[in-house]
């Protein structure tokens, strides 16, 4: 088998957009693609442009009034434009759309889904969508914090439904609570989901008490070495004990210390640690199969060096 890593993206993921100055923008993924090239991680790297995702798919994790309310607000959007009016339309006070906001949205799953493919095939030893928008906060019949599908949610249930694996882990270490995660895989056994994340913060949302969910609310200016503690007391055994046939993580990284959207305290050292951390678990449950999809993460220059810290470590380089 391979042992190359996967770099998923797609050009429709640059073109959504929610309005000049809003911290999740597509110089995000800019920042990334620079990055890459400036180390020569890129050569690395197996590059492969995103499949959209098919409305099936994304009914394995969402509601079809969900997917269809969406689809209707971009299609009406271009309709308002023409007729001179607003060119976003607001889904939150954080989160609006643009007329290429449903084919961001597709391109985002699509990448998922093909990486999770790909890893299943033993074409690649692991892969990371570079894609936006992020899909953490959506839950099954909303959207929300900059998401309006759940990526990592459709790759996990597309698993164990088109690959017929008995069981996955999802863990997310973004800075915020994966509440749209959680509220669609809550209950499911097949489903580990192992999160760590500053509380009290963004989204106020009543954690669910599941046994497949390992949450770990920690306060601001937690640093990355008591991270990594509760990451070994906590995360570690509940893994083991799962046995995952595949991993995927919600790779956020607004928890690094530069970036303002939190109050967390790791830096790229930390990143590198839990994602070899990560690593260690599929290597010993999973054939080594992890597939990461980009969340959060909004200072540019960390955003760029945790991802290469992250990818390193993903391709042993």
């Amino acid at each position: 088998m391979t042992q190359s890593t996967g770099y998923f993206t797609h050009k429709d993921c640059w073109r959504h957009e929610m309005g000049a100055g809003h911290p999740e923008c597509p110089e995000r993924l800019d920042a990334i693609e620079d990055r890459l090239l400036i180390t020569g991680l890129d050569l690395a790297l197996e590059r492969r442009e995103a499949t959209p995702a098919s409305l099936s798919d994304l009914e394995l994790a969402h509601g079809r009034m969900h997917l269809a309310a969406l689809r209707g607000l971009c299609d009406g959007l271009r309709d308002e434009i023409a007729a001179g009016g607003p060119t976003h339309a607001q889904v939150d006070p954080d989160t609006s759309l643009n007329i290429h906001t449903w084919d961001a949205m597709l391109a985002a799953a699509g990448a998922a889904i093909d990486a999770t493919d790909a890893v299943m095939a033993g074409e690649m030893a692991n892969a990371f969508c570079a894609v936006r928008p992020p899909g953490h906060h959506a839950t099954r019949n909303q959207a929300m914090g900059f998401c309006f599908v759940n990526n990592v949610a459709v790759a996990a249930k597309y698993a164990l439904q088109r690959h017929g694996l008995k069981r996955v882990a999802i863990i997310d270490f973004d800075v915020h609570h994966g509440n749209g995660t959680e509220d669609i895989v809550a209950g499911d056994e097949r489903i580990l989901m192992c999160s760590f994340y500053q509380h009290p913060y963004y989204p106020e949302w009543s954690h669910a008490d599941a046994p497949n969910l390992v949450n770990l609310p920690v306060p601001a200016y937690t640093k990355g070495m008591d991270i990594r503690e509760l990451v070994d007391m906590m995360w570690l055994p509940r893994l083991d004990a799962h046995k995952p046939q595949m991993v995927f993580i919600s790779a956020g990284f607004d928890a690094h210390r530069e970036d303002d959207m939190g109050q967390l305290g790791l830096v790229e050292n930390d990143y590198v640690w839990i994602t070899q951390r990560i690593k260690e678990v599929a290597l010993r449950h999973a054939k080594g199969r992890i597939v990461s999809c980009l969340e959060g993460g909004y200072d540019l220059s960390a955003l760029a060096r945790s991802v290469e810290a992250h990818l390193r470590v993903l391709a042993d380089v």
